[in-house]
């Protein structure tokens, strides 16, 4: 093939490919992955409004806090698409999507912020504290990203995509369905335009992008049938205003007390760091897995900064590369998604729009779109791993059910969910290792791989007896009879091992007698 003259290497292919900074397919994976920011967004406002945090605190430095962290991880991931489209020479490598971790999300707002309201009974540091803590967090992330690619290299994708889908199905695809039929005219009409849009691959009218349709109409839907009041449009205006991106030093301030009186937190930011890192690899794995190939390494040291970044102006969640990478991948988005995502998060953050947008939207609007990206999660996590390890893949996703039940009914409901039975709440707990656990045991039986299987058994007991999985916080022998199981499935594996070296061996004696 002829070749051109290149300054830096010298030649060049003749025939590069265009890689675009934006395209049309990028709309809708831009309003799905909005959607996702907004619907954080809009939980992180009602949850601190609700819990009595000051409106100022929350719009003035929570939201732009988060913005920040926002802006610099889709900006760096659209530099990272185009590098990796340079690299292969294609035009249709997709940027992975990014933005606040959905289940972290909870975990900072009831088990770091509220604990440190209640020890201190004050607002402001409280803030200080949880920012401190995921300042501390995404430190932590930097740290752990040097694992990453091991990790990638020896977990298997049956095992991270499976427990991956657990958390689509639930928490994203199921919670999402439940929440779109609150108002059942509405979500059932938006989720129908998503799934003729996007699915069915049908243009709307004025070829206006599917989701973009669905809102607008959806949004008229949820007042014209009163569904909602036009008191919330009224509200969503009043908090239009000018809230500019500022550092402060409430990371310097927190830290005097996360690591004094709040010590104890650290028991709870440990672990669910260590699960914000092995999601970003099962996501960034999810992609490898569509054609994308990511530095998994890379990822979550991005994620890491991100979230440190985030947190020097005022915000305390940590980030995490999303699994809604998948459904824009098969939207055929490339990197104009993630950047627009940038201007918009940061616009509709500084003046105010992110916080009306709250108070006006319908979550059964926002919803919807959602649903499409955990079921594109979970078919997914089918569709790249072959049929022999679907029992693995399904293996891995049920941690994530009873971790659903456990987070949603543990407080309200304790009796009902013992009735159901003992095993929900310590199978909950720590769901990500144990779906990774259970998954990659399986896969590894099915392999007849059994020395493999027997490692994961025994790292399955470590993580029991430390108290990452079955056990709701950390101590040295937290979850003894979880660790004793995986112990003793271990040793059977082993004897399984032993097994098939000793029958492998005869049969090779046995063949070297018939040729002799």
């Amino acid at each position: 093939m002829m070749q051109l003259k290149n300054k830096r290497s010298g030649y060049m292919p003749a025939n590069t490919v265009h890689y675009p900074i934006f395209k049309r397919e990028d709309i809708d994976a831009f309003f799905a992955l909005f959607q996702n920011n907004l619907a954080n967004f809009v939980i992180i406002t009602v949850t601190m409004l609700g819990l009595g945090f000051p409106a100022n605190l929350v719009f003035g430095h929570v939201i732009p806090g988060a913005a920040v962290a926002v802006i610099f991880g889709n900006i760096y991931y659209a530099y990272m698409a185009k590098r990796l489209a340079k690299k292969e020479n294609r035009s249709d490598v997709t940027a992975l999507s990014y933005g606040i971790s959905t289940p972290v999300m909870f975990i900072f707002l009831f088990g770091v912020l509220v604990p440190a309201y209640s020890l201190t009974g004050d607002f402001e540091l409280a803030w200080k504290i949880a920012v401190a803590a995921a300042f501390l967090s995404g430190l932590i992330e930097v740290l752990a990203s040097f694992t990453g690619r091991w990790m990638q290299r020896n977990l298997p994708r049956a095992a991270m995509l499976g427990a991956l889908a657990g958390v689509a199905l639930s928490f994203i695809a199921g919670e999402m369905l439940f929440m779109s039929l609150e108002m059942p005219v509405v979500g059932l009409f938006v989720l129908a335009v998503i799934l003729i849009g996007i699915v069915g691959k049908v243009s709307m009218p004025f070829r206006i992008p599917a989701s973009l349709f669905a809102m607008i109409i959806g949004t008229a839907l949820a007042f014209g049938l009163g569904y909602s009041e036009i008191s919330a449009i009224q509200e969503g205006f009043s908090h239009l205003g000018f809230y500019p991106f500022l550092p402060s030093l409430a990371v310097v301030e927190g830290f005097q007390y996360l690591f004094g009186a709040m010590i104890a937190l650290l028991a709870v930011i440990l672990p669910i760091t260590i699960y914000n890192a092995v999601e970003t690899m099962n996501n960034v794995e999810a992609m490898k897995a569509e054609g994308d190939t990511y530095d998994v390494k890379e990822c979550q040291a991005v994620d890491g900064v991100g979230t440190m970044l985030g947190s020097v102006f005022g915000g305390l969640f940590p980030t995490t590369v999303y699994i809604a990478t998948v459904g824009s991948k098969k939207m055929g988005a490339g990197r104009g998604y993630s950047l627009l995502n940038a201007i918009v998060v940061g616009f509709a953050a500084i003046f105010g729009v992110i916080a009306a947008l709250s108070a006006i939207l319908p979550v059964a609007v926002v919803a919807p779109i959602l649903v499409f990206v955990g079921i594109s999660m979970v078919s997914s996590a089918f569709s790249t791993n072959k049929e022999k390890y679907y029992p693995a893949v399904a293996i891995a996703m049920l941690p994530y059910f009873a971790n659903y039940l456990m987070t949603r009914f543990e407080n309200r409901a304790p009796d009902a969910l013992a009735d159901i039975s003992s095993g929900i709440i310590p199978l909950g707990q720590g769901a990500m290792f144990t779906g990774i656990i259970l998954g990659a045991m399986t896969v590894f039986i099915i392999d007849h791989d059994y020395l493999k299987a027997a490692l994961f058994a025994f790292v399955g007991a470590l993580l029991s007896f430390s108290g990452l999985m079955h056990a709701p916080e950390m101590a040295f022998g937290a979850a003894n009879d979880f660790a004793a199981g995986y112990s003793l499935i271990g040793l059977c594996f082993i004897a399984y091992f032993i097994k098939e070296v000793v029958q492998s061996r005869d049969q090779r004696l046995n063949n070297d007698k018939k040729v002799a």
